[in-house]
């Protein structure tokens, strides 16, 4: 009994010191008719059935990463619906920037698709490669890769 109560402990602590991933992450791919809130309990969920299993090769964060970005895209997987995304910058709080630039790439990141996006993500969190890497499951080379082609994308797409 003790031990379990030491198991929730601990889970919640991790949830509180990393919730602000689990809130970027749900931001990214919210859909009109599935408020943050259900996103969000979701990848908890999926955290909490996880968390047992998880055996401490990556960190907390790392992992949560994983989880929350495979649930979310999961959870439109089920859904079979065109996902309406939100424009991040006015719902994640330590992204908010009255700069109209900053407003604009935001929009267009909005525009890319799923795992690019997710990319991004990781990439303006200052992810070293290696670590997303990791959490998205591609290797550091398509890493790097996938972000130069994005940036390009991104670029073309400001000058459109």
């Amino acid at each position: 009994m003790k031990e379990t109560q030491n198991n929730d402990a601990q889970f919640m602590a991790m949830i509180r010191q990393n919730e602000g991933i689990i809130y970027k992450v749900t931001s990214f791919y919210v859909d009109k008719d599935h408020p943050i809130g259900d996103l969000y309990q979701e990848v908890v969920l999926n955290l909490w059935k996880a968390f047992p299993s998880f055996r401490g090769e990556s960190k907390y964060s790392t992992w949560i990463y994983r989880i929350a970005l495979n649930t979310c895209v999961s959870f439109y997987r089920k859904s079979n619906k065109n996902v309406a995304y939100v424009d991040i910058s006015m719902d994640i709080p330590d992204v908010v920037d009255n700069n109209e630039q900053i407003q604009e790439l935001y929009k267009l990141i909005n525009r890319l698709g799923k795992i690019e996006r997710a990319l991004v993500l990781l990439y303006l969190d200052d992810k070293p490669y290696k670590e997303i890497a990791e959490i998205i499951g591609f290797s550091v080379t398509n890493v790097a890769t996938k972000l130069n082609r994005i940036k390009d994308k991104l670029k073309q797409m400001s000058n459109e």
